[in-house]
């Protein structure tokens, strides 16, 4: 029997999806395999519930000592989305451990957080454009005049490192752009202002299993609201869902293609979701980021594609501690 840690919650507004995400996890990991705690991360403790008690982790060694007994762990399993497990922070820790997980690498991880940087090493994938963007930082002056000019409206406003699609906007004028900045350095230092690119959204899940990377079945993603933002994505039916997307043959082996090229420019591990636009009339691809700790829920994207897939969530999870 191997000990898993699953680690959940976080120092962001998504701790409480993180925490079902785990849940969700828990429940589809093989009982007669693992020994599964959910270990739930604060600024200021690490702990295992069971019942009214809480034990806390030692930090010295990432274990855990209930009634007399010391419990180390196998594998850790990341399902903190934001900071510090998407971040990179987690696993530098268990890294210096000698502890392995589910996720990238510190350096991918970081990277990937950033929506600038990730853009910059994806440039060039063949098939896979970026929507024009400018960075701005929150100590810089910022002058409105100037990228009202150099960018074309409607505009994205959106945290850099926001790892939710909480303090995004979604601009028409020049004049709305003042307040749309202000919210989004709200969440972040620094942040990215975009082009708007008017098309169809997809998310699509890739994994390496058993030493191959497989390409999930793209999910559509057609929001009610004017763009997927947060109350989108987690309040139901504020956004529908179509898995696997009505994607053509020939253009869903060129997604698989451009998809995979970015996971392994990235170095990435274990699963990851890409959100994409096909834009409209000439069905480019335009990348709009990548998400190292997706989601897991059970009405999540990842475990929608699983089982449109034709795969088991167990099966699934199972195939990535053992990668």
């Amino acid at each position: 029997m191997k000990n898993i840690a699953l680690l959940a919650g976080g120092f962001t507004g998504e701790y409480e999806v993180s925490l079902n995400s785990a849940s969700n996890i828990a429940n589809n990991l093989d009982k007669a395999k693992y020994n599964v705690y959910i270990i739930l991360i604060n600024r200021d403790r690490w702990f295992y519930e069971q019942g009214s008690e809480r034990f806390d982790i030692d930090k010295n060694d990432f274990s855990l000592t209930i009634n007399g007994e010391k419990i180390k762990f196998d594998f850790a399993f990341i399902t903190i989305h934001g900071t510090p497990g998407e971040d990179g922070k987690m696993q530098g820790y268990l890294d210096m451990l000698g502890i392995p997980y589910n996720t990238c690498d510190v350096t991918t991880s970081a990277i990937t957080m950033n929506k600038a940087y990730t853009k910059t090493i994806v440039h060039g994938i063949h098939g896979l454009n970026t929507a024009k963007s400018i960075r701005l930082f929150k100590k810089d002056g910022h002058d409105i005049a100037t990228i009202a000019s150099a960018l074309k409206f409607p505009l994205f406003i959106k945290p850099n490192n926001g790892g939710s699609s909480v303090g995004m906007s979604k601009v028409y004028t020049p004049g709305e752009l003042p307040a749309a900045i202000e919210k989004a350095f709200h969440e972040d230092n620094e942040i990215l202002i975009e082009e708007f690119i008017k098309g169809r959204e997809f998310s699509i899940g890739i994994a390496r299993l058993s030493g191959k990377i497989t390409v999930l079945p793209a999910t559509e993603i057609i929001s009610k609201k004017d763009f997927f933002d947060y109350e989108a994505k987690y309040v139901a039916g504020a956004s529908d869902e179509i898995t696997p997307a009505d994607i053509s043959a020939v253009k869903n082996a060129q997604i698989a293609e451009i998809v995979t090229e970015v996971y392994l420019r990235l170095n990435c591990r274990g699963m990851a979701r890409v959100d994409f636009i096909l834009l409209e009339d000439t069905q480019d691809f335009y990348f709009i980021e990548i998400n190292t700790t997706p989601g897991q829920s059970s009405a999540s994207l990842i475990p929608q594609q699983v089982r449109a897939a034709g795969m088991s969530l167990p099966d699934f999870y199972a195939e990535l501690i053992a990668e």
